[in-house]
């Protein structure tokens, strides 16, 4: 069992009002993310993720969401077993207090 941390909802939108810049994922399906995302969101599909692994630097900490942290989590689990630096927030999209783009 590997481990990767938890971030709030809360917290990612914080960080992002204070400028900084974070790797976020969203594992949802192309019909949920295209409703509505976190501005700046990539979009991975959590089934694509194995064949857009070359996609990611294991230099860099991302951030997994979804629609509600149950499915980013499974992706935040995959990674870091392969040895990403992953955090999962946690009540994905529906805790999300921010703004969305769509």
């Amino acid at each position: 069992m590997s481990t990767y941390g938890e971030i709030s909802a809360n917290e990612v939108n914080e960080q992002l009002k204070q400028g900084k810049k974070l790797n976020l994922i969203d594992v949802r399906e192309d019909e949920e993310y295209a409703g509505g995302r976190i501005p700046g969101a990539k979009h991975i599909p959590l089934g694509q993720i194995p064949a857009r692994l070359h996609e990611l630097d294991k230099e860099k900490e991302y951030i997994m969401v979804c629609r509600s942290g149950n499915r980013s989590g499974m992706a935040s689990e995959w990674l870091a077993e392969r040895g990403y630096n992953v955090k999962n927030m946690v009540g994905g999209m529906l805790e999300w207090p921010g703004s969305v783009e769509k």
